[in-house]
């Protein structure tokens, strides 16, 4: 047994717990679909849609972001392939990337990339002169961070538990990892007391609301029910935001979309159907070629404290 499945059973049934709304608190929701233990619900209060039962934050650094997310043997249910070696292909992405943040910053200043994986964001940033700062919970990753930033710029643990000076950075970021976290609205409201005068925060993460979601149903390449147990659209992740004191500046698709390997799109070709795996895979014989791909799944968000 593998993936989502084999993990499940792995881990001791008290480990799960049935949760309510990580928004607004009410138990009352419908049913999007079952998938094995897991079940995606729709908040009837306010809209949004989320996984039960979870595992807790200790214990989904424990036992989901351990060597085998970053390294996996299903990463259609759980985690990469092989995050490390696709280090070029992030680097690529985060580069166009950079189209949204030199929209609002004229100059370099202090980032902090929340959940900052293997680094490669923050060494964009650090070739564009920005001081920077990860914060990496997962032991397993964090040394290739420290490796790739510098020992000094790497922090570990988790957000709210790490002791950072308030009101230190011009940046916060959040690439692929609010929908990661069991209490984002605490997160959130961190992240506005780290803010300097004058700072935005930026999130990427997936859009429910689609119509590639919309379209894949079950089959939706974001459903990975053991670390994304949120699934925000512009409204509920707007509420957070407002919630916590900050202005939404722009919500945009456009450059929410990634360099990917023809193995990636022959591996995730398998999750729509079993034919299309066979189809696509003579494309992992190009494995290190690569293809830029937009789906407009993901919402870039780029918000700002509000002003008095």
């Amino acid at each position: 047994m593998s993936g989502v499945s084999g993990l499940s059973s792995a881990i001791p049934e008290s480990a799960w717990t049935e949760v309510a709304c990580g928004l607004c608190g009410s138990g009352e929701r419908r049913l999007k679909f079952r998938d094995g233990p897991f079940s995606v619900v729709t908040c009837d209060e306010c809209g949004l849609t989320y996984v039960t039962p979870r595992l807790d934050s200790k214990a989904l650094i424990e036992n989901v972001y351990d060597e085998g997310y970053w390294n996996s043997d299903a990463a259609k249910e759980r985690g990469y392939t092989d995050y490390r070696s696709d280090q070029a292909l992030y680097l690529r992405t985060y580069r166009r990337r950079l189209k949204v943040l030199r929209r609002h910053f004229p100059r370099p200043g202090r980032v902090l990339d929340v959940g900052c994986a293997a680094g490669y964001f923050l060494k964009v940033m650090q070739e564009e002169s920005w001081k920077v700062t990860g914060l990496e919970p997962s032991d397993a990753i964090r040394p290739h961070a420290k490796e790739l930033l510098g020992q000094e710029n790497v922090r570990a643990g988790l957000l709210g538990e790490v002791d950072l000076k308030p009101a230190s950075f011009d940046l916060i970021t959040m690439w692929d990892v609010i929908e990661h976290i069991p209490d984002p609205v605490a997160a959130v409201h961190e992240v506005r007391k780290l803010l300097a005068p004058g700072g935005k925060f930026l999130i990427e993460t997936q859009n429910i609301d689609s119509r590639a979601a919309k379209v894949l149903g079950k089959r939706w390449q974001h459903y990975k029910h053991a670390e994304h147990i949120y699934h925000f659209n512009p409204k509920t992740l707007g509420v957070i935001l407002e919630r916590a004191g900050f202005d939404v500046l722009e919500n945009r698709p456009w450059l929410g979309g990634k360099y990917v390997s023809m193995g990636f799109i022959a591996e995730r070709a398998g999750r729509l159907h079993p034919v299309l795996s066979t189809l696509f895979s003579p494309l992992s014989l190009f494995r290190k070629c690569a293809l830029y791909i937009n789906l407009f799944d993901e919402m870039i968000v780029v918000a700002a404290p509000k002003t008095a």
